[in-house]
């Protein structure tokens, strides 16, 4: 099965548990940019603000079309109880070429089931895996994503 992983991460956590899944599954992956500065305390507020408001911002052009793929794995930190704004853009602009979704997300605390729900809405598909990883699991997310992975190759 062909897959490609999409992510955004501002600080770093979310890539990193992107690139676990990316060597593990030897797929391919691809990080979402946006010309949007959400770095720093003031990136932080104003993402924040941007994500419960359900804006779009300008993403720069992915390089890998998501139709080209089996299966399309969402990678997102959670920004006010739901996906970064990043995400969001991408989904609404390449959700009809998703043909399977799973999805992953990390966050401080909770939301993570929100977020988790709000992708599959947009996407309009049925994920055969989610994930979640807590600050806490994000100190050891090896078992978390060994399921989630497991949850993939048995599909």
């Amino acid at each position: 099965m062909k897959t490609l992983i999409i992510y955004y991460s501002r600080t770093q956590i979310t890539e990193k548990i992107a690139k676990t899944i990316q060597k593990d599954l030897n797929c391919d992956i691809e990080e979402i940019t946006s010309g949007e500065k959400y770095h720093g305390v003031i990136g932080y507020i104003k993402g924040g603000f941007d994500a419960s408001a359900n804006r779009v911002c300008e993403i720069n052009k992915p390089t890998k079309n998501p139709e080209d793929y089996d299966l399309v794995i969402i990678g997102t930190p959670v920004w006010a109880s739901t996906m970064a704004t990043p995400i969001y853009s991408y989904l609404k602009k390449y959700n009809d070429k998703i043909k399977n979704l799973a999805s992953f997300c990390t966050c401080g605390g909770s939301g993570y089931t929100k977020t988790l729900n709000k992708i599959s809405k947009i996407t309009n598909k049925n994920p055969i895996a989610t994930m979640y990883l807590t600050k806490e699991d994000i100190e050891n997310p090896k078992e978390k994503i060994n399921n989630f992975e497991n949850k993939i190759k048995n599909r």
